[in-house]
């Protein structure tokens, strides 16, 4: 971790001091470096058993990576000088970071790294109700909102400000609420949790809600909201009002931006994966869909024999279309 005391020390902010400030960071370079030969060792297990690609390892290692250059590098030197450049690392720890390792399936690398007959074992361990508990959707929802509202619009920052360990645990805990609000919205693991994907969208949606609330508060103070935190910093800083507007300003348009890129990625999944595509509305939706449908095609009066229920009708298929067609001609008449 930079030191938070040496801030005087930091030189103006310019594109040299960007590209050219880095710390080795070994106390967060070491547990890395263990977690992604953990991760490689276990895909390794699986051998050619393995159902995460190579594009899959890419994005775990990446998050890995990623994660040592934001607290190595000037995002992390200069979160304690600027409150924008704070909110920078946070958007980063809590959302990028967390979408490449949630995109990496570690919980199946992990099931996959077992011998075939400890599997059913430990798949019973990823099902359990406390891990289900943890990886719930409403649990990640609840986390995420509590860790942005809570570490933003309360004390916690200036706290935060006097202690490095307070800030190498906020830190830990951005990441860990990033990956508890996403594992359930765009993960595919061995997990008891698997909502359907328009409740996924709708999740992403909902997970405006605190970066919105806390952008627009920050983005509209005409008060300092952290004044242990800026009177610690450089003489060159930012005027810290203006400095907060700016990061509100940032959580505001990076945090909602972001939710929306990761819908966008998610609808795209779906649109190109038939199997997905199965599972949009879910179990009950999906069978009301297919049932409205079957009973189009039977008042048409040229029901297929084999149309007779919605778990054997092509819902995607020629027949539906036409089923569909008909109806709208039915209405159009009606309306004449």
């Amino acid at each position: 971790m930079h030191d938070h005391m040496d801030m005087a020390g930091l030189p103006p902010l310019g594109w040299p001091e960007f590209f050219g400030t880095w710390s080795l960071q070994p106390g967060w370079l070491i547990p890395l470096l263990l977690l992604g030969l953990a991760y490689l060792y276990g895909h390794r297990r699986a051998d050619t058993t393995t159902t995460v690609g190579a594009w899959r390892v890419a994005c775990f290692l990446g998050g890995l990576a990623l994660t040592w250059v934001c607290v190595a590098s000037a995002i992390g030197a200069y979160a304690m000088a600027l409150t924008w450049m704070h909110m920078v690392l946070h958007l980063m720890l809590i959302m990028v970071v967390p979408v490449l390792l949630v995109l990496g399936h570690p919980l199946t690398v992990l099931l996959e790294s077992f011998p075939e007959e400890r599997r059913p074992a430990v798949r019973r361990v990823l099902r359990s109700w406390p891990v289900t508990l943890l990886l719930n959707p409403i649990t990640g929802t609840l986390v995420y909102s509590v860790v942005i509202i809570g570490t933003h619009l309360t004390g916690f920052m200036d706290e935060m400000a006097m202690s490095p360990a307070l800030m190498t645990g906020e830190q830990v805990l951005y990441i860990v609420a990033g990956y508890l609000f996403l594992v359930p919205i765009i993960g595919e693991e061995p997990i008891r949790s698997d909502p359907p994907y328009l409740t996924r969208i709708s999740l992403l949606v909902l997970g405006m809600v605190p970066d919105t609330i806390v952008g627009i508060v920050m983005l509209q103070t005409n008060q300092n909201l952290y004044p242990m935190y800026t009177s610690m910093r450089p003489d060159w800083a930012l005027d810290p009002v203006r400095d907060i507007q700016t990061a509100g300003a940032l959580m505001w348009a990076g945090g909602d931006g972001g939710m929306m890129f990761i819908a966008v990625g998610l609808v795209i999944a779906v649109v190109v994966s038939e199997k997905r595509r199965a599972r949009m509305l879910g179990g009950f939706l999906e069978g009301v869909r297919r049932q409205t449908l079957v009973d189009h095609v039977a008042d048409s009066g040229a029901a297929a024999p084999e149309a007779t229920s919605g778990a054997e009708f092509d819902t995607d298929g020629d027949e539906a279309l036409a089923a569909y067609n008909r109806m709208l001609a039915r209405l159009n008449e009606q309306e004449k």
